[in-house]
Order: structure tokens, then sequence, then C-alpha cells
């Protein structure tokens, strides 16, 4: 079975764009991947283009073979645009190769140690700018089944946050504290926001509140920096999204800079090597919860390694959507008691509509993490992508 066409195409979903990428066979099997590189999108796709001309005509069984020339063949190899690029291309085979041997991908990573996964949902809280405003909207997430909410809470601030940002972040995470109550699980935040002192000081406002991690306190770089942040912070540490590869997370490992490590599927180099993370996250002792705020694609991928890798504990899941999500792919995943289900259909189980995604093009965004936009991230009318 020879590759025969490799095609990006990117669709607007309001707060970024979608990167999808379609693979196609000489036996009219096709699969898709997606690199949905935020802000970076047209970028990414070139990245995409320049590693098929080597991949034309190869034997799309071969995805070991293929994703390791790839990766020789680039000379400064690794990084975001790169490796969300490989990623797209190895979803995509895996999607081929359970489609033409007739099993859900997660059958070939070993088969099945759970079919649903503990999920977390993100961008629940769309438009809200208030305590009060967080607090109605985990309400609404809370009625539409989600055990486990994450939000940021720090506005617009970065590196410093001044006495009103902290006063105003701790109403926010207080008003959502009581709306859960014990009944879910309350994660926070940070972007990489913060210098040390006062991710420090940040953890310890959020630390009454039961939190179960801070996310990302600081800026990507310095893992060493987030080991004394660990070290003094009475709230576990999540980080690891901005890492792409199994090579970054040697060092992330062996320096005990997080409690949580949160590898992308999109941007580690794909599904593979979301599964040597996770294992070898397993032998710290360190439950892997992957980071997945991206597209139907992405979901997918990151579902079937969960489903195949003991060591992935939770997943994040984007509550809410573009209401064109459902126009541009259908979707075998499901929602059942504050979980997402594998699906169980030949393949990665998303298709993807080539015909509708022309009816949003791609737009150009720009990041709204430090601006105090960042909850803008939804058109008014969009609503819960999956609920019980």
């Amino acid at each position: 079975m020879k590759i025969t066409a490799i095609t990006p195409y990117i669709c607007d979903c309001f707060r970024t764009n979608w990167v999808f990428l379609k693979v196609e066979t000489d036996e009219g099997v096709y699969g898709w991947g997606e690199a949905s590189l935020e802000y970076r999108e047209k970028t990414v796709v070139e990245a995409m283009l320049e590693i098929a001309r080597n991949v034309i005509g190869r034997n799309a069984f071969e995805i070991q073979s293929i994703w390791d020339e790839a990766n020789r063949e680039v000379y400064f190899r690794g990084g975001p645009v790169y490796m969300s690029a490989l990623g797209a291309l190895e979803m995509a085979l895996w999607d081929i190769k359970g489609k033409a041997l007739g099993v859900p991908v997660y059958e070939l990573f070993g088969g099945a140690v759970r079919d649903r996964i503990t999920c977390y949902a993100n961008a629940w809280f769309s438009g809200a700018k208030e305590p009060e405003e967080f607090a109605a909207k985990a309400k609404l997430a809370m009625e539409a089944g989600y055990k486990g909410l994450k939000w940021d809470p720090f506005g617009a601030a970065y590196l410093e946050l001044t006495p009103a940002e902290l006063k105003k972040a701790e109403a926010c995470v207080a008003a959502v504290a009581e709306v859960v109550d014990g009944k879910a699980e309350l994660l926070i935040e940070g972007h990489g926001r913060f210098d040390v002192p006062t991710a420090v000081r940040a953890a310890d406002m959020i630390a009454a509140h039961n939190v179960g991690w801070f996310e990302e306190p600081l800026p990507p770089g310095n893992l060493e920096a987030l080991a004394d942040v660990r070290r003094r912070s009475r709230v576990p540490i999540a980080a690891g999204e901005r890492l792409y590869s199994r090579w970054d997370y040697i060092s992330f490992f062996e320096s005990r800079c997080a409690d949580f490590a949160q590898p992308d599927v999109t941007h580690v180099g794909g599904m593979s090597e979301l599964k040597r993370i996770a294992e070898t996250a397993e032998g710290y002792f360190l439950p892997c919860c992957p980071h997945n705020p991206c597209g139907p694609v992405a979901n997918a991928a990151t579902l079937h390694i969960a489903a195949s890798t003991m060591n992935i504990r939770r997943l994040e899941t984007m509550a809410t959507d573009v209401n064109w999500r459902t126009e541009i792919a259908q979707e075998e995943a499901g929602f059942e008691d504050g979980c997402l289900t594998i699906p169980q259909v030949p393949g990665l189980g998303v298709e993807i509509d080539i015909e509708a995604m022309k009816a949003h093009p791609y737009q150009a965004h720009d990041l709204r993490h430090y601006k105090g936009t960042l909850t803008d991230i939804r058109p008014k009318d969009s609503g819960f992508i999956f609920k019980k």
C-alpha cells in the first residue's frame, strides 16, 4: 500500500485554526492527522509539505521506518513546528493501518487497558470575566457531566501579580470552588505566566482551595527553576506541553520539576512518542495527563493511546467548541459519567469533511493569554461538544 498524496488543510476555529493532514494511498485507503500549532498554522503546513517530498511512494504500513528516516533527514531537528508536522503524518499512517486491517488503532498499540478515560473540562468558562460569571459557567459544566474543571484565573498578568490581580484571581478560584464543593476536581492553569517568587505566591493562594495541580506556573525553558517552584509549592505542579520529543523529556524527568507530565500528541511527534513518554513517566511513578486542547483528530489519537497505556490517568477535553465542529468532523468518541469513551471503529474513529471546511477558511488569530481576553475563545452561540 503506497502513499500517493499528502495534503494539508487549514480550518478556522475562532480562537485559532485547526491544521489537518490527509494521507492517501494507491488502494483508496486514506488517513487523517492533525498538527494544529496555534498561531503558526501556515508555518507547520510548509513543514508538512517539505516532509512529503521524501514520503510519497513509501509503504504506508512502514510507520516507524518513515518516522525515523524523516526525523533523520532534518539536520536541525526537534521543536514545535517540525515535530507537529511529523506527528500529523504519523497519526494519519496509524489511521490508514487501522482501517486497512479493520481494527481500532489502540489494537495496534498492544490492545485496550480501558474503554474510557476520565477527563476534565477546558473552555467551559468561555466569556467569563468576573468571579460570579466563572461560578455560573462552572455550574453549567457540572450539569453537563464534567467532574474536573481547569482554567486560568490570572487575567492579563505576566511575570508579576499586582495586589489587585492576586485578589481577583483568588476570588475567581473561591467562587468556582464553592460551586464544585468536592464534586469535581479543580485544576489551575498558569500558561507560563510567572517568575519564581510570583509562582510561589500564586501556589500559596490556590492551596487553600483543594486544587489538584498548578499547571505551567513558569515560562518554558528552565526546568531547574520549575523544580525550585515545585519544591516550594504546596500544590502539585503539572507541566510538559511545551516539550517536543522523548529526548526533551529526559531532562524533565531527571530534574524532578513536576508531579504530572503533560505531553501533547500534536507536538511531541505523534502517537508512538506520546506512548513512550507516558511509559517512561511510569518508571518515575509520575502520572501522565496529556495536554489536549486542539481539534478532533488530535483528540481521537490521544484517546487511542489512553486506551492502550495504563499510566495515562486523565485527559484534557475541550468542553465547548465552535458550533461548526460537528459539521467538519464526525467523531466516534462519546461522553459518559465524566469520561470520554474510546472509539471502537477501524482506524482513529474520526472523519473530516473537506467540503464543510471550505466555509471556514484560515483566519489570522493572535495569542490572547496575556491581554486579558483569554476567555473570549468561543463565539457566543457555541455550546458543549460532549455532554451526558
